[in-house]
């Protein structure tokens, strides 16, 4: 079952801010194809060092997109396996303006 971002205002906006960025959209799209992965894996087939990875997972995570188990592998490492979070993203006019009423963030002037 998807879980609809658009519920709410601050949910809308915490999606739509954490998608606005080329390595998060490879980030869901690699984890979205190949599974759940492990974040030095993860940071290979992608391209970028783990701490950016990090960055970028932290914001995915924080707006609900991807979740993380940290699991021990057989040789007892430690290891934080990220998985897309079954959502979807309604983006119309409609849904923008149901959206804003909601929204507990402060407007800039």
């Amino acid at each position: 079952m998807n879980k609809h971002i658009n519920q709410n205002g601050d949910a809308l906006l915490a999606a739509l801010s954490a998608l606005a960025n080329p390595h998060r959209l490879r980030i869901i799209a690699a984890l979205a194809s190949g599974g759940r992965n492990y974040v030095s894996q993860l940071a290979r087939e992608i391209g970028i060092s783990r701490p950016l990875l990090h960055l970028h997972l932290q914001k995915l995570e924080g707006a609900g997109l991807v979740t993380s188990r940290l699991e021990l592998s057989a040789d007892g490492k430690a290891l934080n396996y990220f998985e897309v979070s079954a959502f979807a993203l309604e983006l119309t006019p409609a849904a923008i303006a149901a959206a804003v009423p909601s929204l507990t963030t402060k407007t800039e002037t």
